[in-house]
């Protein structure tokens, strides 16, 4: 029988134990950042829509909408990317960064096709909540300012800002080699492994080769790749399992520091619900480590854009 002084003693130790143990646990829980969203609001007279394009619901998908499904499936932080349709305009996803301070950052749209653009990158982060910028190279408009000047004012000056820059491009990656040599200081990642889920073309007969550009800019370090696309791209339904060789190739050549998760809501939003964009990654995707979950989740983007 224990004497009432040991008992005492053993209990406080188990005690003292117990709440190590809980923070401990509590210190290494997995931070889970979504690295890119979409949000947009009805439009209205003073928030028009670019003619002709459309947005990816029939209905908003509003600040309202992505806080419950946010909390609901465990995502303590996410990436605003704003959206094609109401034109380069960053005030709803800074408003949502406004209300609420630390779980939205903003990676901003920029008239890439107006040089006098780049004044702005200067000051661009003392924008609240705003990270960097996105740029999309992705249809007849957009594509040829990549080779005919329009686009060349941006690199030099988002580097010498430190303003991070993440692009969507289709079947023009090689392109972004010369970019990121010619600037090593600039922090550029490719959306969506570098596919293209919008065009609905790009099916596995292209998505080797697509794969291999993206590989191809793993050699330079300033050059990272968010891990999303797999849901648009599937031709397959939950966990998407014909996408996984595309997804460990990338992973394989980037490494866990240099890959995001990212849900790309509202893209195919029918084909899986919010928290089976997070549980393909957590649960399904055998090649990944606990502690390569714990930096594609949250960590490496956290740390790629200096976002505290």
């Amino acid at each position: 029988m224990l004497s009432r002084r040991k008992f005492v003693s053993s209990t406080l130790a188990t005690g003292v134990a117990l709440v190590s143990k809980k923070a401990t646990a509590q210190s290494t829980k997995r931070i889970i950042v979504d690295a890119q969203v979409h949000l947009w609001k009805a439009e209205s007279d003073d928030w028009k829509w670019v003619p002709g394009i459309k947005p990816q619901l029939p209905e908003p998908f509003t600040i309202e909408r992505l806080v419950p499904i946010m909390d609901e499936a465990g995502v303590e932080r996410a990436v605003i990317v704003p959206p094609s349709w109401p034109g380069d305009r960053n005030d709803y996803a800074l408003e949502a960064a406004r209300r609420y301070p630390g779980r939205f950052g903003v990676m901003g749209r920029i008239p890439i096709q107006n040089p006098q653009s780049g004044a702005l990158l200067a000051t661009w982060k003392e924008q609240r909540g705003m990270l960097g910028i996105r740029v999309t190279f992705n249809s007849e408009v957009t594509i040829p300012w990549l080779t005919d000047g329009t686009a060349d004012w941006l690199w030099p000056a988002a580097e010498k800002a430190g303003v991070p820059v993440m692009f969507l491009t289709l079947d023009q990656m090689s392109k972004f080699a010369a970019i990121a040599e010619r600037h090593p200081q600039l922090t550029l990642i490719i959306d969506h492994m570098g596919l293209n889920s919008s065009t609905r073309t790009l099916r596995h007969t292209d998505m080797p080769a697509a794969i291999d550009q993206t590989i191809a800019l793993a050699k330079y370090p300033n050059v990272s790749v968010k891990l999303s696309g797999a849901v648009g791209n599937s031709v397959e339904p939950y966990p998407f399992r014909d996408m996984a060789l595309y997804l460990q190739r990338v992973f394989d050549a980037y490494g866990p520091q240099r890959c995001y998760w990212a849900s790309d809501m509202t893209n195919s939003l029918a084909k899986a619900s919010y928290r089976q964009r997070v549980t393909h990654f957590t649960e399904e995707l055998s090649f990944l480590s606990e502690s390569d979950k714990d930096w594609v989740m949250g960590r490496a983007i956290l740390a790629r854009l200096k976002w505290t």
